[in-house]
């Protein structure tokens, strides 16, 4: 518990330094989400010097691993069965070092990740250039695309520790929405021994920052936002997909 003395208070419009009384306490309630209670906990008026007292606060439980099933129920919008979540890093040693995963010992299976992000727009006048392809910089979608797979197979020159992987496929899909609204879609797939989620984030990303490179002109407002992995396939860790996500329609 947090004490803390009050002797250098200055009172509002005088030189005089009151003193309060160190048994002036506010009594304050703390919420511990562990606990599933309110604890009140005393804690005096906080200025200045401060020390602390040894009362014990309460401890976190330790965390435990948690077997999740997920089914393919369409009303879940899961896929396949989850395994037991992972507790640790497995970029990180027990040393606190950082390496590379060793995937020697992996199955080579099939493997997908999709991602997506959005792009939203401060000016009606960029997504009009994009629709009617007007742009004077050319097709802004054609070559955000080819940027999205180009970013993909780069992917092991951008993050430190992913492995280079063999990709079989990229594919990089946009939605205009609205008339200030871009969706970008990438999916990757390969034949190997780890996961492209990597792959799939940074097509995204490498297509909606070229997005922004040509339009930018007319539209430095622009906001690029929500870029995660809504689905994954293949590999130890199973089959996943983001409650409530559902593929484009081609």
């Amino acid at each position: 518990m947090l004490h803390v003395e009050t002797d250098d208070l200055l009172s509002l419009g005088t030189t005089t330094t009151p003193k309060m009384n160190f048994k002036q306490i506010s009594k304050r309630p703390m919420v511990y989400p562990w606990l599933n209670t309110t604890t009140t906990h005393q804690l005096p008026f906080i200025h200045s010097r401060a020390y602390f007292h040894s009362t014990p606060m309460p401890t976190p439980p330790q965390s435990t691993k948690t077997n999740i099933t997920a089914t393919s129920d369409s009303s879940t919008n899961t896929v396949g069965t989850a395994k037991p979540i992972q507790t640790q890093l497995s970029h990180v040693q027990p040393t606190g070092e950082a390496h590379m995963v060793p995937i020697h010992k992996k199955d080579v299976t099939t493997r997908t990740a999709t991602a997506t992000c959005t792009i939203t727009f401060s000016n009606p006048l960029s997504l009009s250039l994009i629709r009617t392809n007007s742009h004077k910089k050319g097709d802004v979608l054609a070559i955000a695309r080819i940027a999205g797979i180009m970013a993909a197979k780069k992917t092991s020159d951008i993050i430190p520790l992913c492995h280079n992987i063999p990709i079989s496929q990229v594919r990089v899909r946009m939605k205009m929405i609205g008339d200030d609204r871009l969706d970008v879609m990438a999916t990757v797939l390969c034949e190997g021994k780890t996961g492209v989620e990597m792959e799939a984030l940074t097509a995204v990303m490498g297509a909606s920052l070229t997005v922004y490179d040509m339009v930018k002109a007319v539209d430095k407002g622009m906001v690029i936002s929500a870029t995660r992995v809504v689905e994954k396939k293949g590999g130890r860790s199973g089959d996943w997909k983001e409650h409530g996500w559902e593929k484009w329609q081609e």
